[in-house]
Formats: structure tokens, sequence, C-alpha cells
């Protein structure tokens, strides 16, 4: 097939040899098989931020670094530069968490190369030379939902020990290689430690695999490994070979959020119905 124009610098670098097929077109990116040598890997071009549907949350950037004051300048007031540093950032996330996770051990994809907003990288496979399927596209035996969920929530607690929660995880960024899960699409990645939102976006991760899996092995939607990781990491007694029961007893003096607030608004009312007897009694005088 024709190279795409943004992979011709790979080419040239001697990164890549031939493009051999489209893989797919999503949201943020469009992804090329290409022929590196004896290898077939993925070649990811990043959209223009005038061509992608995906919104960079601010959620997402929190706690993110910045090269410097004036990128973070740039980058608030949305000029031409801070749109550019901000697309740059967004697109260097995945690239940072994809070595950091597969140096920890977790199962991404290897990323090789990064050069004009294309990532390389490895090529999941179904085993036989064709793309891995994604989750969404595949029916489970009760067993395997429940192996691969197991999988799955490891994987998630050797991420998080890495300093890193997914923050979109679902069965639609998880593919299905020949050993099972490998957790692709990491742009929005967030760091556990330098985010008010990690927590939050850790649940929603954990929560959405549990339901997925669900389906096929109902009792695992009762599971509750979010609050049970994350109470481990807070502690600094989380490692990768935690061994984690599914269960999480709330603290016995955890604040009731709802009863206090309903507390203190009969609070304020009692209050409000004195200073009315009050002034009528005053008045009365």
């Amino acid at each position: 097939m024709k190279t795409p124009k943004r992979i011709e610098p790979l080419i040239e670098e001697g990164l890549v040899d031939e493009v051999l097929r489209p893989l797919m077109s999503g949201k943020e990116a469009a992804v090329y098989v290409v022929r590196c040598g004896d290898e077939l890997r993925c070649a990811k071009v990043y959209k223009e931020a005038s061509k992608r549907s995906f919104r960079q949350a601010i959620e997402y950037q929190e706690g993110r670094k910045v090269r410097n004051s004036r990128d973070a300048r740039a980058m608030a007031k949305g000029s031409k530069y801070g749109r550019r540093e901000r697309e740059e950032a967004w697109q260097n996330a995945e690239v940072a968490a994809l070595f950091r996770l597969a140096n920890a051990g977790v199962r991404v994809p290897k990323p090789y190369d990064f050069l004009d907003g294309v990532l390389l990288m490895e090529m999941i496979d179904d085993g036989e030379g064709n793309a891995a399927p994604r989750l969404n596209d595949v029916e489970l035996h009760p067993d395997d939902a429940r192996e691969f969920h197991a999988f799955m929530i490891r994987e998630i607690v050797k991420m998080l020990c890495a300093g890193l929660v997914h923050g979109d995880l679902s069965e639609f960024n998880v593919l299905l290689g020949p050993e099972g899960p490998v957790i692709i699409d990491l742009p929005q990645a967030v760091d556990a430690a330098g985010n008010n939102h990690a927590f939050r976006l850790l649940e929603r991760d954990v929560c959405n695999m549990a339901e997925y899996f669900g389906q096929f092995a109902p009792e695992l939607r009762y599971t509750r490994y979010a609050k049970e990781m994350w109470a481990l990491y807070e502690a600094g007694e989380l490692t990768p070979d935690s061994v984690l029961t599914g269960q999480f007893a709330e603290p016995e003096d955890a604040a009731d959020i709802e009863s206090v607030m309903r507390e203190i608004k009969a609070a304020l009312a009692d209050q409000e119905r004195r200073e009315a007897a009050q002034r009528t009694e005053d008045e009365s005088v």
C-alpha cells in the first residue's frame, strides 16, 4: 500500500521497511501494520488535535510535568504554541507510560521508537498472524472470565505499584492474545500520587473490568478490589505480589458523609426555627 506521509520519516530513518496495511482507526490515532526486518510491528499515527474527537480532560492532565513555566502559561492560554505543546505532551504521556509499564512487567505492547508523532510498537496477534481481538469482541467461558479477571487485577496492581493508573480501562482497550489479555491505549494514564482524581479513575477501571467479566461470571460484579488495593497503596504496603481478597471493610470510624450532612441541615433548620421563634417573641413584647 502507499506509505502514509506521517510514516515516511520512520522509513527514511530505517526504523520501518514497509507499510503493509491499515489495522484500525480510532478517535485519537490510526494504526498500521508495518514490517521491520523480519518482524511485524504496529505504527500508531496520532491524529492532529483538530481531527480528533477525544477531549483531553483536565482530570487526566493534573499532576503531569511541564517543561517550563512558559509552556505551562501557553497551554493555559490555549495559544497556537500552547496547543502544540499540549498535543506533544499528550502523545509523550503514552510513550512514557508504555516504557514505564513494560519495564515494570505489565503486559502492554512493547514500545520501540517514537518519531514525529508516530509510535512504533509490538503488534499483538492472535497466534496465527492476525491482529488480536479486543475483549468486547469475544465470548468467554465463565472459568476463562474468572482467570482473565484475576490476571487483569494483578496487572492493575502492577501498574499502581509503578505509580500509574490507566484511567480509561475497559473491554475496548484490552486485546486478547495467545498468552492472555494485553492492555493498550494509555495517553490518559495518570500519576497515582500526583493526581487528585487517581482513586476515582482507578475505581472506575476496576469496576469496568468487573462489569465486563461479570457478564460471564456474575459473582465478579460484587468484588471490591479497588478500595482494597488503594488502601494498601496509601499505606505503602502494596506490592506486585500482594494477595488481594476482593473484599474491603470500611473502617468503623469512617465518616458517613450523607448522615453528617443530614445532621448539619437538621441543626441549621432547628437554629432557624429558634431564631424565628425568638423574633416573634421579641415582636410581641
